[in-house]
This record gives structure tokens, sequence and C-alpha cells, in this order.
């Protein structure tokens, strides 16, 4: 899943793909480096984060996604917690609704159900302008499966056939690094429900920590591995930044396996 973020403050590429003629550019430059699917944003969800309105996440994603669905047959999901930006989105050509608050927004639930998408229903403790002030969990692996499970049965009894739901443990949506690492140890207990999970860890912050010649913003080395050892525990879905990079190191991996 390559990632397009049309904002002007996500954490890593905020403000790069903001005009419409260089998004789309670079979503199609993702697809053939290799992207399988896109996830196009238009409210950054980084730590700190200020939420945008529903009138302007649109305006910022609705070109992009019409324009990708012209000259792509690709899934594109909307990444939102809106209901009314994801109906839009949906009506625009999007296939998925990606939501870092896994549908908990009033509304929600009926939503997706109603707009037959698929839906990637993600972790996070909090909210993204307070999420990591203070994460504390008793078993964070645990917990994660427990919320995550939770939200796929409240959203099977709203009427979202399993088949269409994913699960995404929300690597850096208030989490520490020590959570983080579990969770990413952990990603072959959260398939063995038969959902699909989807990891992104691409380029977060959590990498850089680990490394104690961490010293210039380069996260690539370390995006690459999350994304090879999530595949190798089960992930279905490794949503990232470096796509090219990515792809060839999974393809190398299933050279290497036969």
């Amino acid at each position: 899943m390559g990632i397009l973020n049309v904002t002007p403050d996500s954490f890593s590429d905020g403000g790069r793909y903001n005009d419409r003629e260089r998004a789309v550019d670079h979503g199609l430059k993702l697809v053939s480096d290799g992207a399988d699917m896109l996830d196009i944003g238009g409210e950054s969800t980084r730590p700190g984060a200020d939420p945008v309105d529903e009138a302007e996440e649109i305006r910022r994603t609705l070109p992009v996604i019409e324009a990708l669905r012209r000259e792509t047959g690709i899934p594109i999901s909307i990444d939102t917690m809106k209901p009314g930006v994801a109906r839009a989105a949906i009506g625009a050509g999007a296939n998925i609704w990606n939501d870092v608050n896994a549908l908990r927004v009033p509304g929600a639930l009926e939503t997706a159900a109603g707009l037959e998408c698929g839906v990637v229903l993600m972790h996070m403790q909090g909210e993204p302008r307070t999420m990591q002030a203070a994460p504390a969990y008793d078993d964070v692996v645990a917990e994660v499966e427990a919320c995550l499970l939770s939200r796929a049965d409240a959203a099977i009894a709203a009427g979202i056939a399993p088949e269409k739901i994913a699960l995404d443990p929300g690597i850096g949506f208030g989490k520490t690094l020590d959570h983080n690492l579990a969770l990413l140890r952990g990603t072959n207990r959260l398939a063995s429900h038969g959902f699909p999970v989807l990891v992104g860890a691409s380029r977060k912050r959590f990498i850089a920590a680990a490394d104690p010649c961490q010293d210039d913003g380069n996260r690539l080395g370390g995006s690459i591995y999350a994304a090879l050892y999530a595949a190798a525990q089960g992930a279905a879905i490794v949503r990232v930044h470096d796509v090219r990079e990515t792809a060839q190191a999974i393809a190398l991996r299933l050279a290497i396996e036969g």
C-alpha cells in the first residue's frame, strides 16, 4: 500500500503533494514502483496534529481520487475518520475506508455498511493531538487484539461483511517504542483470527528511537526491515512511503525462500 498524503502537515511528506497535479503524478509513480493499492489522506494524524474540517478534507482528496481512478484500476483507500469524507471518496472511485479511529464516530459503522466498501480498522489510544503524551498498557498485544476484535464484531453486527474487514495494530498511535516492538512481534497473533492485517511502520519515530546512531532523519532501512518482518509474521498489507525499495526487498525475500 503506497502512501499519498495530500496535506500540508503530515509527519514525513507534509506539503510535498498537496498540489493536485503533483499528487496524481506521485500516485502513478507509486503504482509503477510496485504499489498494489494506494492510501490517500487529507488530514494529518501525526502526534499533535490539529483536526481538519470535512469540507477541506474533501477538497484536498476528491480531485486526486477522481484523477487516479481514471488512470489506474488498483484499489484506492481513503484515510479518514469522517463518514462524510468516506462517502464522498467512495463515490469518487475509492474502494476502501481506512479509519485510524476504527469506525467509532457516530454513524461510521452504518455508513461503511451502506457503502459496501472494504474497511481497515486501526487501533489508536486517545486521539492524534494527545496520543503520545503518556501511552500506557498492561499487555499491549492482548489489549490491542481485544480492541480490534471488538471493533470487527461491531462492524459485522452493523452489516459489514467479514471478508471486507482488515485490522491494523496502529504502530505509533498512542504507543511507546517498546509497545511498537511488541506489536510487531505479535503480528502473527493478530493475523491468526482470519482478518487480513495491515501494518504501517514506515518512517515512524520509533525507528529512530531504536537506532543509537540515528541523527539525520533517515529511516529507510528501519522502514524496510519493519515491513519485511511484518510480512514474514503474517501481515497481508504493508503501508509504506518507499514503495520501490520495499517491493524490491520483499521480492528478494520471496526469491530466497523459493
